[in-house]
């Protein structure tokens, strides 16, 4: 016999329902977390309403949760960013929704415009800055949720993990989204 397309090394898919796949409620591979993040995206009025734009620091509102997962959405006036960081043992989606932000890493830079889509894995060290001149939106996916946000200091090119704070100086604060 042979064999030579799917159908026949598989047979018909609607008499092996044991092949199929269940739907699932929420996400669980990258691609589904990336799929995610577009789907948020694409519904405008699923996010616009929450944006609002802080002068003095990053504005960022936690959008949803799930099992295993959070979803930031955070803005970004011109000449604001996060410092050199990563997100611990947390992977993640950025997704531009409004504007433009610029991704710095040990190998360059990056601009994303809006529907612009970074992944990245635990231990990724990267900066995001808005480097435009009107302001930005974005929507950002950790998996597993975001517990910590080691920082960096940039010096010459590269970024090496920030020491200690100085004396009498404040602890660091909670993981803030980046």
């Amino acid at each position: 016999m042979n064999m030579d397309s799917d159908l026949q090394i598989a047979g018909d898919l609607m008499e092996v329902p044991h092949l199929l796949q269940p739907e699932r409620e929420h996400p669980a591979t990258v691609a589904e977390f990336a799929g995610l993040a577009r789907e948020i995206a694409a519904d405008r009025a699923r996010w616009a309403p929450y944006v609002e734009y802080d002068a003095t620091t990053r504005w960022y509102h936690r959008l949803r949760t799930g099992p295993g997962y959070e979803v930031w959405l955070l803005s970004w006036v011109p000449g604001q960013g996060s410092g050199p960081h990563d997100h611990g043992r947390s992977s993640g989606v950025l997704t531009v929704l409004r504007g433009e932000l610029t991704e710095r890493t040990d190998r360059g830079a990056r601009t994303l415009a809006p529907g612009g889509q970074r992944v990245f894995a635990p231990g990724h060290v990267h900066e995001v800055v808005n480097d435009s001149l009107e302001p930005a939106v974005s929507l950002h996916v950790y998996f597993p949720g975001l517990t910590e946000m080691p920082m960096y200091e940039a010096h010459q090119g590269r970024c090496a993990p920030a020491g200690p704070p100085a004396p009498g100086a404040p602890a660091a604060p909670e993981a803030v989204p980046a």
